[in-house]
């Protein structure tokens, strides 16, 4: 499983969100993907996978809607995205 993290500040870094979520166990990767919006690098969002899936769970009950540089974060499991190969294959 890997989490989704939402509504990010625009300063935050990796070693931000590394150290707040090792709190609830080994954390294996961060990645921030910037807002493709804008010319910036800033993150629009990040997913994080930990070491166990019961890490992943501590943390989302953990996180979601903590507060991180004044925003209040969305924290919740990725959905499966829907495989375009399939949706084309009905027509």
């Amino acid at each position: 499983m890997t989490i989704y993290v939402g509504n990010l500040p625009e300063w935050v870094g990796k070693v931000d969100l590394e150290k707040m979520f090792a709190e609830y166990g080994p954390v294996k990767q961060v990645v921030l993907f910037p807002s493709q919006a804008t010319d910036y690098t800033l993150a629009d969002f990040a997913l994080i996978e930990m070491a166990a899936e019961a890490h992943e769970e501590l943390a989302i009950a953990g996180l979601d809607g903590a507060e991180l540089m004044g925003h209040l974060l969305r924290v919740n499991k990725t959905r499966p995205r829907v495989m375009v190969d399939r949706i084309h294959s009905r027509f």
